[in-house]
């Protein structure tokens, strides 16, 4: 899953993406308005982490901004401003979430857990697909209870299609999903990530429909 942080406290974006990526992950930062609200409509993210203050353009006008033009995007709202006035003004505006400065990065990564996971066919926070299991609170993967080493991109690949179960991802929607914004997005790889997949977790877990793309089935 592919998230945005914009925030403008160099060490806290950076301990919040270290987080995330620990969970498998693609963690893009902005650190001023005008780049997050920017990315917020050309890229195409799974989750926003937003601050309010940002430099250059408040948080609450780039959200407000994004909903009007159609961008649905889950929003979880990162601030120093604790008043109720101001959770609900972030609220009102489009926001999903609010989350106030400080916090614990636990409970930060558990609310971005739960916003991924709200139009997934289960909230479990753990993904099971037969003998697979998938856990996004710490990105392990296991067949039959036994732990499988799998690259980060291969981590990336079935995050992204348990989260999107029951319907077909193209190799391009994936690719957008699993590289941040500077890396070389080849959707010729997926396939070769979607192969070791098949040989490491099973030849049945992942489905193929020439001209639609690949396919995680789950029970409803």
């Amino acid at each position: 899953m592919r998230i945005l942080i914009a925030e403008d406290e160099g060490p806290l974006a950076q301990q919040v993406q270290s987080a995330l990526a620990a969970e498998g992950h693609a963690v893009d930062i902005a650190a001023d308005g005008e780049e997050a609200h920017f990315l917020g409509e050309t890229e195409p993210y799974d989750l926003v982490l937003l601050d309010l203050g940002l430099p250059l353009r408040d948080g609450i006008s780039i959200l407000k901004s994004w909903r009007e033009k159609g961008v649905n995007v889950p929003v979880l709202i990162l601030t120093a401003r604790d008043g109720w006035t101001d959770r609900v003004d972030g609220l009102d505006a489009g926001a999903d979430d609010y989350l106030t400065k400080p916090f614990h990065m636990p409970e930060l990564t558990a609310r971005a857990r739960a916003l991924m996971r709200r139009n997934a066919p289960t909230k479990n926070p753990v993904f099971s697909h037969n003998a697979v299991s998938y856990d996004t609170r710490n990105g392990r993967v296991s067949v039959n209870h036994v732990p499988v080493n799998l690259t980060a991109q291969e981590v990336a690949v079935l995050s992204y299609l348990f989260h999107n179960a029951n319907r077909h991802v193209t190799q391009t929607e994936l690719s957008e999903h699993i590289y941040e914004y500077d890396d070389d997005r080849d959707s010729n790889t997926i396939a070769v990530f979607i192969t070791r997949l098949r040989k490491k977790l099973g030849a049945d877990l992942i489905q193929t429909e020439r001209g639609r793309g690949y396919m995680i089935q789950l029970a409803s």
